[in-house]
């Protein structure tokens, strides 16, 4: 029913970081206006993809690793990594970001090249956590969602 969530989620975030990346590219070379813009509808899209994970999470559940048994440990480990960076880089992100909208440039010029960074690191983990899952091998079942507690 909802087959392409992940799908959706996963153009979100690449968007997200593309964007950023340019937004990064333009304060660096003084585009002070594309700076703004991209870094907003860079953001904007970071928190699309949140609100569809959140979504999607909460209507299907969560897909299990469908991959060979010796490498779930691996997975696991690599997705607790990816999940722990995701977190850090939005809490950071949205210092970052309040800093800018406060004027507080020279503190946001601190933080926001770790934080730009740390956005692209996470969504290259995110895409291969995508293309683990869902790409080069089958998606195990997907389970705890929302449809299955009410009895649909």
């Amino acid at each position: 029913m909802y087959w392409f969530l992940p799908d959706l989620n996963e153009a979100f975030i690449l968007t997200s970081a593309v964007l950023i990346g340019a937004g990064w590219w333009a304060i660096r070379h003084k585009h002070v206006r594309w700076h703004r813009r991209l870094m907003f509808l860079g953001s904007l899209s970071a928190s699309l993809f949140f609100l569809s994970y959140v979504f999607k999470t909460v209507v299907l559940g969560d897909t299990s690793f469908g991959g060979p048994r010796g490498l779930l440990p691996v997975y696991t480990t690599f997705l607790d990594i990816h999940t722990t960076l995701a977190t850090f880089i939005a809490i950071l992100g949205i210092i970052t970001w309040r800093r800018a909208l406060r004027r507080r440039f020279a503190l946001h010029k601190k933080i926001a090249p770790w934080t730009a960074g740390g956005w692209m690191v996470t969504a290259a983990t995110g895409l291969t956590v995508f293309l683990l899952l869902y790409v080069i091998f089958p998606s195990g079942p997907t389970t705890g969602n929302l449809l299955k507690l009410l009895g649909g």
